[in-house]
């Protein structure tokens, strides 16, 4: 039994050495104190970098959300005046179109009954009009009665407004009235592109038959596409044109857009209380945008500069804000002093400093701090 009290003090001299190497390690900081020491191998290995304090932006800005679209003027619903059974279709979703050129081809027996009813007119006015002109000469030399005058200028004005009536039902349908007086009768009609773009929806196929009143396809010009957003009546009175705009994909990319509002809508959508704002699209000719895709932006209604720092360098203990302050570089490594900072506007990845007296052209940790701020709270527990 006596040898029993040495061994268990060799044992705590052990203990106690390993103790002190473990603490070789961490950062040094005295009890209830502001300093921090850390060595230069501490530095390197968790990749820890000083900074300074730096102008940042500040954004107030108002979430929404929209689409990017095209004007009005830059989308065609197809239709045909007149309805019939498709017998051509050339072109696929995605080709592109110029204004004029032929999308579909319909036919139709009516279309002959048009154009032989055309050309019955056509053929009867001639003698309509002499007659009339014959009853109105001898009406004014008091030879004929004044009905067999009227009954003449009626059927004439009669006919001839049929004739031009039937003359641009024609037109409309893109048969040339010139052709079917020379007794050229088709029974199909062309449907033409209305605008210069790109084929974005296709209705019909090969033997369908269409009424006037179906849309055949649409056809989008992209080469002016917009943004086009909802913004809630709450906010809309803070929406100028001229604001910048900041915008994502988010289905598509994480990447950042640039956008300018250019029109603020004047009614309000009496089923979600939103206004519609129109917005152009800066530098639009990188972008490669579908019509139709969902946009998440924030509008930003202004901008103020601020002192800030990375949200990475600021620490915090017990609801207080602290940075750590450069005091000393020495051979042994980094000596820190904890300063507590009080913060400004807010950014996901800066805040602006409200003290910065304190601060200004001081070194400051960055990068790092939260492993020192661990090391310090495990120490004092201790």
């Amino acid at each position: 039994m006596k040898y029993i009290p040495s061994f268990l003090f060799l044992l705590a001299l052990v203990a106690c050495g390993n103790s002190e190497k473990n603490n070789e390690t961490t950062a040094e900081t005295a009890p209830n104190s502001n300093d921090i020491t850390i060595t230069q191998s501490q530095f390197t290995s968790e990749n820890m970098q000083m900074g300074t304090l730096e102008m940042h932006t500040f954004n107030e800005t108002i979430k929404t959300s929209g689409m990017i679209d095209v004007p009005p003027h830059n989308k065609a619903s197809v239709s045909t005046f007149m309805g019939g059974y498709i017998t051509k279709t050339p072109l696929l979703v995605g080709d592109k179109v110029k204004k004029g050129q032929l999308l579909v081809t319909l036919e139709n027996p009516e279309f002959v009954e048009i154009q032989q009813q055309y050309l019955e007119i056509a053929e009867q006015l001639n003698y309509l009009k002499s007659e009339f002109t014959r009853q109105k000469t001898l009406f004014d030399e008091k030879i004929s009665s004044q009905k067999n005058f009227l009954k003449a200028e009626s059927t004439y004005k009669s006919s001839l407004a049929q004739y031009h009536g039937l003359r641009k039902k024609l037109n409309m349908i893109h048969i040339s009235p010139a052709s079917v007086e020379q007794g050229q009768i088709s029974s199909t009609i062309n449907v033409f592109s209305p605008i210069d773009g790109f084929v974005t929806k296709i209705n019909v196929s090969s033997g369908a038959y269409v009424s006037a009143s179906d849309v055949i396809m649409e056809i989008v010009d992209t080469n002016h596409i917009h943004i086009e957003l909802s913004v809630f009546e709450k906010d809309i009175l803070n929406v100028k044109k001229g604001q910048k705009i900041q915008f994502k994909i988010p289905e598509a990319s994480q990447k950042t857009f640039e956008a300018e509002v250019h029109l603020v809508g004047t009614t309000i959508d009496e089923t979600n209380r939103t206004v519609k704002v129109h917005a152009h699209i800066l530098n639009e000719d990188e972008t490669n945008f579908v019509v139709g895709m969902y946009v998440e932006a924030a509008i930003i209604t202004e901008a103020t500069a601020s002192l800030a720092l990375p949200k990475d360098a600021i620490l915090e203990t017990n609801g207080d804000y602290f940075v750590l302050v450069l005091n000393e570089k020495k051979k042994d490594g980094y000596h820190f002093k904890k300063v507590k900072i009080n913060l400004g506007t807010q950014t996901e990845t800066y805040a602006s400093i409200l003290n910065t007296n304190d601060l200004i052209d001081k070194n400051i940790l960055v990068q790092g701090g939260y492993m020192l701020l661990n090391e310090s709270e495990s120490d004092h527990s201790h």
